[in-house]
């Protein structure tokens, strides 16, 4: 995930531009007074020319407040990004002056209009005119973010503390049901402290929203999908009933292989799975539990993990690999300074975010990447999937400052996932990390589990987190009920289920990075939807011809060229026409990750046959 106000970043398997507030300004606290004689293109190119300018200090105090998080660096953050915001609020109030329907220039009216939305700038928590509320607002966001980042279980007093990387390895690889659980609510026990901060966050944010003409935060982040918020809610729905049947397949056997494993007064037939039990402290993607799932055991060597450690690869050799494989599509070696500035590993010697994003820091050729790598398949794959980030970054560097965004904030995120669409056993075989893998029906189906593991379980967990905050942002879910309100949404979508009481004195969705983070989650729906129909059309574009699961683009020029024509396009069209430039088709959907995983769905409906599926009452 990116964190940077000139792109996007992602997590992977799931980071974006700024995800709260973010740029800078000039020295001045707003752009000139326009003049009489200032035309509407003029007023563009002025303010496109200051905030390419004034995003590199905001940057730079935006990755020193992750990379080194004290009360300094976080003041030095918000201060920064509240002269950013009066800026901002300055260049919208003088956007009004041109209606973009009566500008002539179609790049100039589309500008205008993706300034008032504050998509282009990344102004996902636009702060209130008000002075002082507006320094509130970005004190808070800081505090919110530095409480995450610091975040820590000390179960035994100051010297036993366990980060997230320690109690996300514990969910991942640990089988002992009393061990996860504690685990999970350790890690979710950092969470209540940030309540406060986020109702009022929430009240300031609507407020700056409400300024800027949209009813409340949430119309505004789904305003920025070149259709009506309303229009585009249920695009959301449309694209979760495609897959939603293929999902409801693998909860059912996921649930029945916990069982045996846990016992079923623990995992019941017909009920929510219990949370801590799934791999992930957010259950968000269950690959890590593949050795409970694994419908053939032994057949195809995929235990990347160990391969990477004997072969004692360390993060620089991971993020080479990466690059290697953009570079044998056309696109260009990272620069030396890619490698000088980047953090791949975590610091022994001060706190840090480690959560990964891929950063712009110039609008230019100053790209970097934050993350802590470990020699895992997981992380391999994040780092494949963070310099799709950086290629986009690169590929669009020469558009205007208010074009320089993915086309929509899910194609950000599905361009390195499109690439980890391609690092498949053929692939891992030829760079020698996975031995001969066995042909044949055991053999396919244990490889599509495993992904699906990863893509399918992720679906609803990517659509729900912004289903809640939409309904936090118009009022419709109070601080009277947030918890409560998330159980739900995580039941009806994901059917899982907290592993242990809950109640409003916990805040159990701060417990999640893009919550106090502010970072719009949809995007990740979203991409993991578009990198299924990116994937099928650049596989044609490369002229294969077989089932899609088998096709990889490594090492091919033309899909390589076809990627980067949509790419250089950056956030200039709506993003329908540069779906269509890619996919000819003007609509996302959903029907490649269908295809994708044809073969695994046939095998998951054999293999639930006689099992309860469902887990609500009505099944």
């Amino acid at each position: 995930m990116g964190r940077s106000i000139f792109g996007f970043g992602s997590c992977a398997a799931v980071a974006l531009t700024a995800l709260t507030v973010t740029a800078c300004q000039p020295k001045s606290p707003g752009p000139a007074a326009v003049a009489p004689q200032e035309s509407a293109d003029e007023f563009v190119a002025r303010v496109n020319r200051e905030m390419l300018e004034i995003g590199k200090e905001l940057n730079a105090a935006l990755w020193v407040q992750q990379t080194y998080i004290t009360d300094d660096t976080q003041l030095l953050s918000a201060k920064t990004n509240a002269r950013y915001l009066e800026y901002f609020t300055h260049a919208v109030e003088e956007a009004k002056r041109f209606d973009p329907k009566q500008v002539s220039n179609p790049d100039t009216a589309r500008a205008l209009q993706l300034l008032k939305l504050g998509v282009a700038a990344s102004i996902y928590a636009p702060a209130p005119v008000d002075p002082a509320k507006r320094s509130e607002l970005t004190t808070i966001l800081a505090r919110l973010e530095a409480a995450y980042g610091a975040g820590k279980y000390c179960p035994r007093g100051p010297n036993s503390c366990l980060h997230i990387d320690e109690l996300s390895k514990t969910i991942a690889s640990s089988r002992n049901y009393d061990e996860l659980t504690e685990a999970w609510e350790g890690w979710h026990s950092i969470a209540p402290p940030m309540r406060a901060d986020y109702a009022r966050f929430v009240e300031l944010a609507d407020e700056g929203a409400r300024e800027l003409g949209f009813t409340d935060l949430g119309a505004m982040w789904r305003s920025a999908y070149d259709m009506t918020p309303e229009a585009f809610e249920q695009e959301t729905e449309r694209l979760w009933n495609q897959v939603r049947p293929l999902y409801q397949d693998l909860h059912c056997y996921a649930r029945a292989q916990l069982a045996k494993k846990y016992g079923d007064a623990r995992v019941p037939a017909g009920k929510p799975i219990p949370a801590q039990l799934l791999g992930n402290l957010w259950a968000q993607q269950w690959d890590k539990v593949y050795d409970l799932m694994e419908p053939y055991a032994g057949v195809a060597d995929l235990d990347v993990d160990k391969a990477l450690q004997t072969q004692r690869y360390d993060a620089r050799r991971m993020t080479r690999s990466a690059e290697t494989f953009y570079v044998s599509l056309g696109f260009p070696q990272l620069p030396d300074s890619f490698w000088e500035r980047s953090m791949l590993t975590r610091p022994r010697d001060r706190e840090v975010l480690c959560h990964a994003n891929a950063w712009t820091m110039d609008g230019k050729t100053d790209v970097r990447i934050k993350t802590c790598l470990q020699p895992t398949d997981e992380d391999l794959r994040t780092i494949y999937h963070e310099l799709g980030h950086v290629y986009y970054f690169l590929s669009y560097r020469d558009q205007p400052f208010l074009f320089q965004n993915g086309a929509n904030d899910g194609f950000h995120e599905a361009i390195g996932d499109t690439v980890v669409l391609s690092m498949t056993p053929q692939y891992l075989r030829s760079i020698k990390l996975v031995g001969d893998v066995k042909p044949g029906h055991d053999a396919l189906i244990n490889q599509q589990m495993k992904l699906a593991l990863e893509h399918i379980a992720f679906l609803p967990f990517g659509k729900l987190i912004d289903q809640w905050r939409w309904k936090v942002f118009s009022g419709e879910i109070t601080p009277a009920n947030y918890n409560q309100a998330w159980w739900q949404l995580r039941e009806k979508y994901q059917g899982v289920a907290p592993p242990v009481p809950r109640s409003e004195a916990d805040f159990d969705p701060g417990a999640k990075s893009h919550i106090p983070g502010n970072t719009p989650y949809t995007r990740y729906f979203l991409a993991f939807i578009l990198q299924f129909q990116f994937h099928r059309a650049l596989c044609q574009a490369a002229g294969f011809h077989g089932p899609l699961h088998e096709c990889s683009i490594y090492g091919n020029a033309e899909a390589g060229k076809r990627f980067a024509a949509m790419l250089a396009l950056g956030q200039s069209r709506p993003w329908q026409e540069t779906l269509e430039k890619l996919t000819g088709t003007r609509e996302m959907d959903a029907s490649a990750i269908v295809e994708y995983f044809a073969p695994l769905q046939q095998w998951l409906k054999e293999k639930n046959q006689g099992q309860k599926c469902g887990w609500t009452p009505e099944g």
